[in-house]
């Protein structure tokens, strides 16, 4: 299929996703200041080619590249800045191996997460060097909109397979693509690194077996009969202490476990716009089209209700701490996505929950029922290099060290060995004795190039459970078709703050059986309300994007 780019594109994407989800530990430096790292950059001298004749370098072989000059390398990511941890003496370490390597060595620049975005955006938009590497997401933290405003380099293919080889060869052809705006490279994907952020239930196993359900909960159906055995068989335990947010993903993981729905990101909280598997590029909203869906959905939700799943004020539950209540046996399940999963099901110190021999951790995840499952999009996290950067060419090399080198790989996620971390005789990564996170820690925030063939994994999880899940979701995943498109809502975002309005006030009371009346009669008052706010315009004018960046 041809693709081809919006013409014209948000200056600010609208942030509705999750920012780095399923995060490691990392490090960084106390970040320099803005005019420290500007004068630092200002009187570095260019030794390789000039930006504008980058790609002439792509003729020389990697000996043959000049780092005679030493250079540092400012890389920018979100989060606060350490105090008092191991990010300086891992950043040490690290400048050594840089220097010696590359003769590099590389500062990080932290953006606070208060205001992020606007800090961000302005960061970049200054163009005066401050920055080089840049940690980016196309869904999160307007990868594309700054691509287009010119804030990051264009990224050749000669450049990359000269500067940045390793991540070159190891990034396919149709992933390359993925990182394309107008035909040209902006960014390095992480597209090498397990990541599920896909929703579902975290139940106890062992009681859903109890409960006649041998296989485990593999349905909405089988959740209801989990509940009303927990309820039932188990008095002191509440099935599942919402605090009555979750009210969209419910709704969400409802309608993906029953049609072959993929929503867009990014247009409102409620992912309410999408295609269809086998349709991915005709724009629909299921939540107009599939009412004998909802109606099922909301007869569910009364009956969760009824049966005492949560409290009765659950809509205005904010003492709600049901994760941890889960981790000590107080609760039966947990809303979240995969990665939390693979905490609660791991025998962690402090969960109590596994005092009971017998306790395991189920999940199911939405879209079981359908083998509907979306990957997480490869540009979630992704590195571009600043267009303004003195030095280009060298990031790139910096980069490719992180990113693919083992010993960088590992101080930079991990840390100092034998303060942040240890390997034990399986070769899995462990606290040593005695350590303290606060001070023995980094923070280095590196969600933009991690990489499977070089990770450690962490002993403290069960993976003989977690590999078995991943397998499952490998078998039937597809790729987030979506990556590229970020929509122009200047003429509709009125209407679509109306809609999420609706939405959010429809689906609270939906999601956790709060409504009076027949479920019929509160989905049909629910969609004519979308109705009236314009949701067929906003359809509309997503379907004229769509075919003009994908027909």
């Amino acid at each position: 299929m041809k693709k081809k780019l919006l013409a014209t594109l948000l200056s600010a994407s609208m942030v509705m996703g999750i920012a780095a989800c399923g995060s490691s530990d990392g490090g960084a430096t106390t970040p320099a200041s803005t005019d420290t790292a500007n004068t630092e950059t200002q009187t570095q001298t260019q030794t390789t080619t000039d930006t504008t004749t980058a790609d002439a370098g792509s003729q020389e072989t990697a000996s043959a590249i000049d780092t005679s000059e030493h250079v540092v390398i400012t890389y920018m990511t979100t989060g606060g800045a350490p105090e008092g941890n191991m990010t300086d003496e891992m950043l040490s370490q690290l400048n050594a191996i840089l220097t010696e390597k590359v003769n590099a060595e590389l500062e990080i620049y932290y953006i606070d997460w208060t205001d992020y975005l606007s800090n961000y955006n302005l960061t970049l938009a200054r163009m005066d060097g401050t920055v080089d590497l840049v940690g980016t997401a196309s869904d999160w933290l307007d990868a594309w909109p700054n691509a287009k405003n010119g804030a990051f380099l264009e990224l050749s293919e000669d450049m990359l397979k000269t500067y940045a080889p390793k991540t070159w060869e190891s990034v396919s052809p149709e992933h390359w693509d993925l990182c394309k705006y107008d035909g040209n490279i902006y960014l390095m994907p992480e597209d090498n690194y397990a990541q599920w952020t896909n929703h579902g239930y975290a139940y106890r196993l062992d009681w859903a077996k109890e409960a006649g359900l041998a296989d485990g909960v593999k349905s909405w159906e089988d959740l209801t009969t989990y509940f009303k055995y927990v309820k039932e068989t188990y008095p002191d335990v509440i099935p599942w202490d919402s605090d009555g947010t979750q009210y969209g993903q419910m709704v969400s993981g409802w309608i993906v476990s029953h049609s072959n729905y993929v929503p867009i990101d990014g247009i409102n909280s409620g992912a309410m716009w999408g295609g269809k598997k086998d349709d991915l590029y005709t724009v629909y909203s299921p939540f107009m089209t599939d009412t004998d869906s909802l109606v099922e959905y909301a007869k569910m939700m009364k009956e969760w209700d009824e049966i005492g799943v949560w409290k009765t004020d659950v809509l205005n539950n904010t003492a709600s701490d049901n994760r941890e209540d889960y981790k000590i046996g107080r609760v039966a399940a947990e809303q979240h996505h995969t990665q939390t999963w693979t905490d609660l099901c791991s025998h962690k110190d402090g969960y109590t929950i596994y005092d009971d021999p017998n306790a395991e951790t189920g999940f199911f995840y939405f879209g079981e029922e359908t083998g509907n499952i979306v990957a997480l999009s490869i540009t979630h996290g992704a590195m571009a290099v600043s267009a303004a950067s003195k030095n280009p060419e060298r990031a790139l090399m910096v980069y490719d060290l992180l990113r693919n080198d083992p010993e960088c790989y590992r101080l930079i996620n991990y840390g100092v060995e034998g303060v942040s971390y240890e390997i034990d005789e399986n070769g899995m990564r462990k606290n040593p004795e005695g350590y303290d996170g606060n001070t023995d820690g980094i923070t280095t925030n590196f969600w933009w190039g991690r990489n499977d063939d070089l990770e450690l994994k962490d002993s403290t999880l069960n993976w003989d459970a977690i590999n078995k899940l991943y397998a499952e979701y490998d078998k039937i995943k597809i790729d987030y078709p979506y990556g590229q498109f970020v929509p122009n809502v200047d003429d509709i975002q009125s209407k679509i703050e109306n809609i999420n309005d609706i939405h959010t006030t429809y689906m609270k009371q939906i999601s956790f059986g709060k409504y009076q009346g027949s479920a019929e009669d509160i989905v049909a008052e629910y969609q004519a309300a979308l109705e009236k706010a314009g949701i067929a315009d906003v359809t509309a004018e997503l379907q004229r994007q769509f075919d003009e960046l994908y027909k």
